[in-house]
């Protein structure tokens, strides 16, 4: 299909030989028009993706998006128009210990190909994620995502505490297990009670980001800042191209 590339990730092949600024705080958009609904009481926090018979290795496919693929998470007058956007599906490892087909990121197209080359080394080294699908799931709500522990990427809104535009309204960062690596503001609260356990950094979980871990060094190997080594804030799951 025109504008889709399909791409296995060599840093994957040992798998089948031996075996910004503050995004996580779940704030609202206080221009956003179309607020998410809460969860409900089924909820889909902490429930992760169908089970899906996936290959053991990572595959990814590269496609382009329009704004009717971001109904929630797009508008006019965000910083980059659709056509400056990719869909990356991809299989991920998750917290069930199996792979998983049909992830789902939206991000930068200039940053499409280094984030393959990131999620591949994370899937090579089976680090687990719950779930991975674009915020329009969730009508773009930052805060409905992250109680669903959901991995994602662009979403065109504002920092958190500013009126200038989050690293995700352009596509530059992504949000890993955010539950599992929550954003903690500089007086310690985090607002997502399920997820207050993880701000002792020396759980050994699974999910959770370690400073110095593989994790971090996979996305500076690509140039990208974690969120972990904010001074006062911490956002734990953050990633991103300025490093804020």
């Amino acid at each position: 299909m025109p504008g889709e590339r399909l791409v296995i990730s060599a840093a994957t092949a040992a798998v089948l030989i031996v075996g910004t600024a503050g995004c996580g705080r779940g704030s609202s958009d206080p221009d956003r028009t179309n607020p998410a609904n809460p969860p409900t009481a089924s909820g889909t926090r902490g429930t992760p993706a169908p089970a899906t018979t996936a290959p053991q290795r990572f595959q990814s496919k590269i496609r382009r998006v329009t704004a009717a693929d971001l109904p929630h998470s797009w508008r006019r007058g965000c910083p980059v128009p659709p056509s400056g956007l990719r869909m990356i599906e991809m299989t991920y490892w998750g917290m069930d210990d199996r792979a998983h087909a049909g992830g789902r990121l939206v991000v930068n197209a200039k940053a499409a190909d280094d984030l393959v080359t990131v999620f591949g080394k994370l899937f090579a080294m089976r680090y687990p994620i719950k779930r991975m699908e674009p915020v329009d799931r969730f009508k773009g709500s930052d805060f409905d995502s992250i109680e669903a522990d959901n991995t994602s990427a662009f979403n065109c809104r504002r920092a958190t505490g500013s009126t200038s535009f989050s690293q995700h309204a352009y596509g530059l960062a992504v949000d890993l297990n955010p539950c599992e690596n929550p954003y903690v503001s500089s007086d310690g609260t985090v607002a997502h009670k399920h997820c207050v356990k993880f701000k002792n950094r020396d759980l050994d979980a699974p999910g959770v980001i370690h400073a110095n871990g593989r994790v971090v060094k996979a996305f500076a190997s690509i140039g990208w800042g974690w969120g972990g080594n904010w001074s006062g804030v911490k956002d734990y799951q953050h990633f991103s191209a300025s490093g804020r």
